[in-house]
């Protein structure tokens, strides 16, 4: 069972790997015996996640990449292929947002925001997969979001690149079945991230997203790790074109249940033994 999820001999590129949860998709990669290519803005950025996958026994190459920049994606993937001489996974990982209601998002700011999730991401696939076709084999996981499935409040420019991100993923499964290529998405729920912690410093936010999480918790590293190795291993060779949620249960669309609403007593947690 295990043989299913090794990685080993595989080489893996990762946008945006410099911290976040790219940072823990790239070491999580690691852990399971992959190479890496890992890609950012600013190679210095990356020097900790380079370390932190050194130490746990990858090969690592890093790419300079700006999304947002066709010349510098070609750039990056070709020299990653020079490199390893073969690309097997990538993990669209890249992305921006800024919080803002509609009326104040400028053109520029709402360009930026989904040029970056949607455009960006297709684009840097669409190099991959000229690498991946030759040898028939190749996983693609495009990370979404939970704002994807739901409308939230200053979020309509991030929302709608993170859509366009899910139906991307359906539409390229189709068309890269044939080419043994895979390609799903991984949509995180509510993670502290550089991108997040100003929202989770309002306690009133937090609370009001707490209670419409199952689970009562918000996720924590490692929490995505199980998702990201199955999609890019062979344990996930007859899945396509799927979208993940991994959010504690949240996309349930679950709400408090009213107070009038009788408990039974086998639920009743305050009740329970320890036994």
């Amino acid at each position: 069972m295990e043989a299913l999820f090794d990685l080993t001999g595989q080489v893996a590129i990762v946008t945006g790997a410099a911290k976040g949860l790219g940072k823990d998709y790239a070491l999580a990669l690691a852990t399971a015996g992959a190479d890496l290519v890992l890609t950012g803005r600013k190679l210095e950025n990356l020097s900790e996640t380079h370390k932190l996958a050194e130490d746990l026994g990858s090969k690592v190459f890093l790419a300079q990449m700006d999304i947002l920049n066709e010349e510098s994606i070609i750039s990056a993937i070709e020299s990653s292929y020079d490199h390893y001489g073969k690309i097997d996974i990538l993990v669209n990982n890249a992305g921006y947002n800024n919080r803002q209601f509609a009326l104040s998002y400028s053109w520029d700011e709402w360009s930026k925001i989904v040029d970056t999730n949607m455009k960006g991401s297709f684009f840097v696939a669409k190099e991959v997969i000229k690498k991946m076709i030759p040898k028939n084999y190749g996983r693609i996981i495009n990370i979404g979001s939970g704002t994807a499935a739901f409308g939230y409040k200053t979020v309509s420019a991030y929302a709608a690149s993170r859509g366009g991100i899910k139906q991307m993923t359906m539409c390229l499964a189709a068309e890269l079945a044939e080419y043994g290529i895979t390609v799903n998405c991984l949509s995180p729920g509510w993670f502290i991230t550089d991108m997040t912690t100003k929202q989770f410093k309002d306690p009133d936010w937090s609370k009001n997203v707490i209670d419409r999480i199952p689970m009562k918790r918000f996720g924590t590293r490692h929490d995505l790790d199980s998702t990201i190795i199955y999609f890019a291993s062979k344990a996930s060779n007859y899945v396509t074109g799927q979208i993940i949620y991994v959010d504690g249960g949240f996309s349930t669309g679950d709400v408090p249940a009213p107070n009038y609403v009788d408990i039974p007593e086998i639920m009743n947690k305050d009740k329970l033994s320890d036994a």
